[in-house]
């Protein structure tokens, strides 16, 4: 009877491991949404939520998603741009996945530019390209050998057979060994005859190990000039008028990024174009040699401006650093040579879910629904998922103004340290709480608390210093500027003193953002050449304000910046700490 179960049940344990056709499986990685996975495969959202209800609320790295899969390439595809995508299995090889598409393995790496020995694992997608020309059949002229049986007649000679198929007593003897005991009539003997035929065969290619297929890519070369193109818009054309002073800001503190890196031993040649604001004054500039030369590509404000420069440097292989925009998502998914630097908070979120797990060990947690705009509906989900899918408890509060010391009490530990997460990262949720929790520190002793907050709390110092403090607050950030930090005097200082003009006061600094920008980008070009990608994951840089720590999205797209601060306000000694 068991036997009898377990065979009626077979095929549906099959189809719940097969997916279905049409259909293809894509396991979710840290930092991705369904919004970039749709613009990862080109589909709809709403086809993705359909094969996948529960994704609507959220999504977990290391997820299976069932996606959509577009025609086989092709099938009527004129377009080199038709893919397909392939989950890779346990045990497959990139040889036996080009087989099973009738491709060339350098076919997958191509359209794969990412495809590294790490990445290429079960679980990981690859795309498969419409067939390309070095992998269609070739047609060629060649000499083929055909054997024909003939045998021999009276006063024959090996001679006379020489001559009358055209071919050498050295060949005849090797397809017929027996000839060296003599020629005798009624003998049968194989004749290799050679014909001129036109033949049709596809490439071949053996079976090599992925690493050495795309170890051209991976070779570092040192240089000892960096060539770098910066396309920004500095003025609108024919005009004298900055389009925007942050520009102007983030130019003063590359050059001062060039200027250390040229005393410290580097020739740097800097390429500067005014892109204005116009599409055409940026197809211009691309115009230049210099720039189809260069190391490395920066600049670009409107999306018209980055699409083309993108284009432009996919074209050229070119590294393409987007300083500005978090609108290029769809541009970085497709594009292997586009590193965007202004990654939105909200494609962090499961990056920044285990960090506070391992920040606050044996905490209370508490979330805190305060009731008003600005909530982190994203960052709660992700978090609660990520708390009960570790078996971690959590409480949640809802806010009432009469109720709500009393709530908290009830829902905080005096055993253990409590970290409270407000839900909303307004000013009027933070002034909603701080009193109320300030007071418990003052009146409750036993119980004590870590507030939890978002980035735009660094812009609320003015008004809420002190309140940090005394809540031993921290917030996360994808950047944050310790003005009292030793380095960041520094800057102050030198900015001051080659511009005669004080640091702007504003958040993000711009000036601050083109020198930590300059000199991590630099830096890498001169340790490992133009093709500095596999260097990521081992340079490090101590940045005054924004950090990098970039990631590739997919194996055939470009990078985002995943790097986020926790910053932490100690009440014992009233200091400020950046915790990358």
């Amino acid at each position: 009877m068991i036997i009898l179960m377990l065979c009626m049940h077979a095929p549906a344990l099959l189809s719940q491991q097969t997916p279905e056709e049409g259909i293809f499986l894509h396991t979710v990685e840290r930092g991705q949404t369904v919004y970039s996975i749709s613009l990862m495969y080109g589909v709809d959202e709403e086809d993705i939520y359909r094969l996948n209800p529960s994704s609507r609320e959220v999504i977990k790295a290391g997820e299976a998603l069932r996606i959509p899969q577009h025609e086989h390439p092709g099938e009527e595809a004129n377009d080199d741009e038709a893919y397909i995508y392939h989950t890779i299995e346990a045990g497959e090889t990139l040889y036996g996945v080009s087989q099973q598409y009738g491709l060339l393995a350098e076919d997958l790496t191509d359209a794969n530019r990412g495809l590294t020995p790490q990445t290429f694992a079960a679980g990981k997608t690859i795309r498969i390209p419409s067939m390309k020309i070095h992998s269609l059949p070739v047609t060629q002229t060649k000499t083929v050998v055909r054997e024909m049986k003939y045998k021999i007649r009276r006063k024959e000679t090996i001679y006379s057979i020489c001559r009358q198929f055209n071919v050498t007593s050295e060949d005849l003897v090797a397809y017929n060994p027996q000839l060296k005991s003599g020629l005798k009539a009624g003998m049968e003997l194989i004749i290799p005859v050679r014909t001129e035929e036109t033949v049709t065969e596809m490439p071949r290619q053996k079976e090599l190990d992925i690493a050495e297929l795309i170890s051209y890519r991976q070779k570092i070369e040192q240089v000892d000039v960096a060539r770098i193109a910066l396309l920004l818009p500095f003025h609108k054309p024919d005009a004298a008028t900055p389009l925007d002073a942050r520009v102007i800001e983030f130019y003063e503190g590359f050059l001062m990024a060039v200027d250390s890196m040229r005393n410290s031993g580097l020739s740097v040649e800097l390429y500067v174009y005014n892109i204005g604001n116009d599409d055409a004054t940026t197809v211009k500039a691309l115009e230049n040699i210099e720039i189809e030369q260069a190391d490395m590509i920066i600049g670009g404000m409107t999306d018209e401006q980055i699409e083309l420069i993108a284009s432009f440097a996919e074209e050229n292989e070119i590294k393409y650093i987007v300083p500005f925009s978090s609108r290029c998502e769809r541009l970085t998914m497709e594009n292997p040579c586009v590193f965007q630097v202004n990654t939105l908070p909200q494609n962090l979120y499961s990056y920044l879910a285990p960090r506070i797990r391992a920040l606050f060990p044996q905490y209370r947690i508490i979330l805190l629904n305060t009731g008003d705009r600005n909530v982190k509906t994203q960052f709660v989900n992700v978090l609660k998922a990520d708390l009960n899918d570790s078996r971690i408890p959590f409480a949640e509060v809802a806010y009432q103004e009469k109720t709500f010391q009393a709530d908290m009490l009830a829902a905080m530990s005096n055993t253990a340290p409590n970290l409270i997460i407000p839900c909303s990262g307004s000013l009027d949720a933070l002034f909603k709480i701080k009193g109320t929790l300030r007071s418990i520190i003052e009146t409750k002793p036993g119980y004590a608390i870590t507030l939890f907050g978002h980035p735009e709390w660094q812009t609320y110092t003015k008004d809420c210093l002190e309140d940090f403090y005394a809540l031993n607050a921290c917030f996360y950030a994808t950047s944050c500027m310790n003005a009292t930090a030793p380095e960041a005097k520094q800057f102050t200082d030198k900015y001051r003193a080659l511009y005669s003009k004080p640091l702007p006061t504003s958040s993000p600094k711009y000036a601050v953002l083109g020198f930590d920008m300059g000199m991590y980008f630099l830096t890498l070009v001169r340790t490992c050449g133009r093709n500095f990608d596999n260097c990521l994951q081992r340079h490090r840089y101590n940045s005054i304000q924004s950090g990098f720590r970039f990631e590739r999205v997919s194996n055939w797209g470009g990078f985002i910046n995943t790097n986020l601060y926790i910053v932490h306000f100690n009440k014992e000694n009233h200091t400020i700490r950046r915790e990358e």
